[in-house]
């Protein structure tokens, strides 16, 4: 059985991402988690709070006690930046310290699993990403 990392036309069938498009996707996860930390670092915040929080978008994964069908939505839904993003913004528009920093924790999260290669899950099994199709 071949790689679905290392044959693009397998990962293409398992609607992946691989070779030079997904290094540039972790490359951007990456520079992600970095903008986030040197953000979070110009709040102020304790890093006592960032360490509490960091891993906590990974509760989204307890859909996955339902059905994977939930559990990839709601996994997905605490691992795009799009709702972080929308915090980051709400508690600086606002003045909300603790708000900008929960949001750039949450981006951090979700950096740091882009580049590691956790991507967005599809339905029908908790591997199977866009990033990666591991069995």
């Amino acid at each position: 059985m071949t790689d679905p990392v290392t044959n693009p036309q397998q990962a293409a069938s398992h609607g992946t991402v691989s070779g030079t498009p997904s290094l540039i996707l972790r490359a951007e996860g990456a520079a992600l988690l970095a903008a986030s930390l040197v953000a979070y670092a110009q709040t102020g915040a304790s890093w006592w709070l960032f360490a509490a929080l960091i891993l906590v978008p990974d509760t989204f994964m307890l859909g996955y006690l339902i059905s994977a069908r939930i559990g990839a939505a709601a996994y997905n839904l605490g691992h795009t930046t799009l709702l972080p993003l929308a915090l980051v913004v709400a508690g600086w528009a606002l003045a909300a310290p603790l708000a900008l920093a929960i949001g750039l924790i949450w981006l951090a999260h979700v950096g740091m699993d882009r580049m590691v290669g956790y991507g967005l899950k599809y339905p029908d099994a908790f591997r199977h990403t866009h990033l990666s199709h591991a069995a």
